[in-house]
Formats: C-alpha cells, sequence, structure tokens
C-alpha cells in the first residue's frame, strides 16, 4: 500500500530556517532539502495516502488524506490538503499555524486503515495503535513511528464554494457526501524529515 522507501519534496535551504529540533534526530530522523531529496511521482504520492496531524500537546488529532498536491506557490515550495467539513481533524486545522504530512511503510498499514476509519471524537487513534507522539519546534505533532515528516505552515485556507463547480465531477461528489464539502489548506514546506 505504501513505498518501503520513502523520500520527500521540501523547501531549500532558505525557507529551512527553523532548523532541526534535536528530538527529532534522537528519533532517527534527518533533516531533508525537499527539492532536492524527493524522489517520488508526485501525482501518485498522495494516492498511497498519508497522515495529516494539526493541533499542539495539549490536544490535536490526525487523520488520513488521499487528496493532496505538492509544488511552488507564491514563490514557496508548497503542499494542499483537503479535510472534510464534519472531519474532527478539521478543527485543529482550522486552529493550528502548522500541520504535518507523514508517510509509514508498508508494515503501519493499519496507521493508515485505522486513521481514516476511527474518528478523533471517540478516543485516543494514535494510542490505540501504539504510536508515540513528538512535537516539532513549532509545536505540530508528529509520529515517531513515521518513515518521513512534512511540516507546513497555513498560508491559505477556504473551503469548496458550489457555485465555482464548473463541471459535474465535483458536483458528483458532494451530492451524497456526508462529511461535507472540503476546505483547501494551503502550507509552505518549512521542515522535513525523513528516517535513514
Amino acid at each position: 500500500m505504501k513505498k518501503s522507501v520513502l523520500t520527500v519534496m521540501a523547501a531549500s535551504a532558505m525557507w529551512l530556517g527553523a532548523g532541526t529540533v534535536s528530538a527529532q534526530e534522537e528519533n532517527g530522523f534527518q533533516k531533508m532539502d525537499v527539492r532536492k531529496d524527493f524522489t517520488e511521482n508526485g501525482f501518485q504520492w498522495f494516492h498511497d495516502a498519508e497522515i495529516l496531524a494539526a493541533g499542539n500537546e495539549e490536544q490535536h488529532n490526525a487523520m488520513t488524506i488521499g487528496w493532496g498536491g505538492i509544488g511552488t506557490l507564491w514563490g514557496r515550495t508548497a503542499m494542499t490538503v483537503y479535510v472534510a467539513e464534519q472531519r474532527y481533524t478539521k478543527k485543529f486545522m482550522d486552529e493550528s499555524a502548522y500541520f504535518t504530512v507523514m508517510a509509514f511503510d508498508v508494515a503501519h498499514s493499519k496507521v493508515l486503515e485505522y486513521m481514516g476509519s476511527k474518528s478523533g471524537r471517540d478516543g485516543d487513534k494514535a494510542a490505540a495503535l501504539g504510536l508515540h507522539t513528538a512535537y516539532t519546534e513549532n509545536g505540530t505533532p508528529y509520529y515517531v513511528e513515521a518513515d518521513l515528516v512534512i511540516e507546513c505552515r497555513t498560508m491559505y485556507a477556504a473551503p469548496f464554494d458550489p457555485q465555482y463547480f464548473k463541471d459535474d465531477v465535483p458536483k458528483r461528489m458532494y451530492a451524497n457526501f456526508p462529511a461535507g464539502l472540503h476546505s483547501m489548506y494551503i502550507g509552505e514546506v518549512v521542515n522535513a524529515w525523513k528516517k535513514p
């Protein structure tokens, strides 16, 4: 389900100003430059499903995502993710300045399944999976068991507006979609780490 060896896109050195946090080095992660080290197919990467997390040390949540994009916007290395209106993670995305996107290897495929089928409203999903939460220098949650962590600072967030749907693809998608319309979050990639 997930690639066994993962590398990721990231910001150039001038945009990685936050620096590597010592705790992340201790957790087995190494700093990476996503512009140089991301070798996966950007069109395929989200299709394989990743984990999105937002919040802080007091409260946070994570969920599986299969929609997203990576590229350049406003002169910044950017990542776009989408969260539906009824998802518990949405409130954390709306209240937080940063979010993380994580990739897990095939040995952790149950993480993707569980995070995508259970709600954080009903309990601590990370604890149920035996995952260990750590925090970046910016206080953004991530899981030590991930293979790759990309931290983004939100630059733009807005819900989809049906009046701007130009064809039947989104219209059909939301005709009977119980979780509600998605919101789009565009984040500048400020940090990225991978397991060696």
